[in-house]
């Protein structure tokens, strides 16, 4: 399962919902958990959710994996999910979701989690749980019903006095213009949630290049904007040398072209991650760039839309 151990992130709109789907009474929730004490490593057992300590979160983030299956509308190079072959998991069980949930939340949250040689090393100060993150083996908001589990969970971190844990959803854009995602964001925006939002090219030939899929670039691109026009989104936005080629200078400028235009449209940024490949990806010919390099890109970004910018370099 994609980022099932600390190393895997490190060294790496508001359309209102009908209430009865952003707050159902009659769903019930998990069941409560033994009294005995957990195992720290009983984790590695789950199916659907695992602990990450994340760079970008700068803490624990708990990872909810929607795409058992590994199917993506997106088979970008640079992925580290290899979709040759097939998973013994095809379809997402939601009480097993939140059952798994309360195991590992409770890990986090009494400490036992950092009895785990895997999490032992992990310094006070991010021994912390900052969200709960939606992504894993493929694109989150193809799931069916995903605006049912986005429901759940927000009922599951009410209930359990984690107002202040984030939602994460770290998404490609490409379905935002559903119905069930559209009332998903609803919810996320109601219960703390933060939209991380993958922009990978300034130009249509570099998309489809780098995330290869048949989807077009300016559907990306519109639904970010009619996103970011609702609430501020975070921009996740990967660089790498492709036959040990960096992205050509007029990229990178059309890249940071399309944020101004987002922005002058009445979208709005509040942070792009710049970063590059820091695990092994599927396709041998992608490497990492440069920590100077995701430098300039991140700068350049800064100076030319004043959005602030966060660099993560390769392992």
């Amino acid at each position: 399962m994609a980022g099932s151990i600390v190393s895997a992130w490190l060294g790496l709109p508001k359309i209102r919902s009908p209430v009865a789907v952003a707050n159902p009474p009659s769903l019930p929730l998990s069941p409560p958990l033994p009294q005995h004490r957990l195992h720290s490593r009983q984790y590695e057992l789950n199916r659907f959710v695992y602990p990450v300590l994340s760079r970008r979160s700068r803490g624990i983030s708990i990872g909810v994996n929607l795409n058992p299956d590994k199917v993506c509308n997106f088979d970008c190079i640079y992925c580290q999910v290899d979709r040759r072959s097939e998973s013994e998991t095809q379809f997402v069980e939601l009480d097993q979701v939140l059952a798994e949930l309360e195991q590992v939340v409770h890990l986090v949250t009494t400490g036992q989690l950092f009895d785990d040689e895997k999490f032992r090393s992990v310094p006070p100060a991010l021994r912390r749980l900052n969200d709960i993150a939606f992504s894993g083996d493929g694109e989150p908001t193809t799931y069916r019903n995903f605006d049912e589990i986005i429901s759940r969970v927000a009922q599951f971190k009410r209930a359990r006095g984690l107002a202040d844990v984030k939602l994460v959803l770290i998404t490609n854009a490409t379905m935002f213009h559903r119905p069930p995602v559209v009332r998903g964001l609803a919810i996320l925006d109601d219960n703390n949630g933060e939209v991380w939002a993958k922009l990978d090219a300034g130009t249509e030939p570099y998309y489809k290049l780098v995330d290869r899929t048949v989807i077009p670039f300016q559907r990306v691109l519109d639904n970010i904007l009619a996103a970011s026009k609702l609430r501020p989104l975070v921009l996740q936005s990967l660089f790498l040398r492709i036959n040990g080629e960096s992205p050509p200078p007029e990229e990178i400028m059309a890249y940071v072209q399309r944020i101004k235009d987002i922005q002058a449209a009445g979208g709005t940024i509040k942070l792009v991650q710049v970063y590059t490949v820091a695990r092994p990806p599927a396709e041998s010919f992608v490497t990492s760039l440069s920590d100077a390099e995701v430098d300039a890109i991140a700068e350049q970004v800064r100076k030319e839309t004043g959005v602030a910018a966060e660099c993560y370099y390769g392992g």
